[in-house]
């Protein structure tokens, strides 16, 4: 069983490569309110939905402070292919083996249509400008997830 964060936790640093390929670090924000959010797999029906809907919502999400970063499994490779499928403009960022979702506890046990399945578990974490988890979702929903987000963060 993979631990949960809680909140005023500090946000486990990590370097993974994006969509390009290149290096992209949770530090790279400090100083600035960041989401992320983990799904598992691009180009899937509910990881599209959960993705097109950050991409709808990114100009208010920025214009209050927040960047927003998707991470997946998924090798730049399949990512870079479903951001311009889908013409998302955030960072997606590749953790294929699995340490990054560990370390928030994003991965493990879940319940997969009335089946217990190992795998990424939908979650979405907002960190403060100090590293620190502000917000730590798990078991999100993708429709409607980000209309949620913004309620809790008190943007609407």
């Amino acid at each position: 069983m993979s631990i949960k964060l809680e909140k005023g936790a500090p946000a486990p640093s990590f370097t993974l490569d994006d969509e390009n390929g290149s290096p992209v670090s949770l530090a790279d924000y400090s100083g600035r309110k960041v989401i992320v959010y983990f799904y598992p797999a691009a180009s899937t029906p509910g990881c599209t939905t959960e993705a097109c809907d950050f991409r709808d919502n990114i100009n208010s999400l920025k214009s209050s402070g927040y960047q927003v970063l998707g991470v997946s499994k998924d090798a730049p490779a399949a990512l870079r292919t479903f951001k311009e499928e889908q013409g998302l403009n955030f960072p997606l960022l590749s953790d294929p083996e699995l340490t990054v979702h560990e370390a928030y506890g994003a991965y493990g046990e879940k319940n997969n249509y009335g089946r217990i399945v190992t795998g990424t578990i939908r979650s979405t974490f907002v960190v403060d400008e100090q590293g620190a988890v502000q917000l730590p979702l798990y078991n999100v929903k993708a429709t409607g997830h980000v209309a949620s987000l913004r309620k809790k963060l008190g943007l609407d």
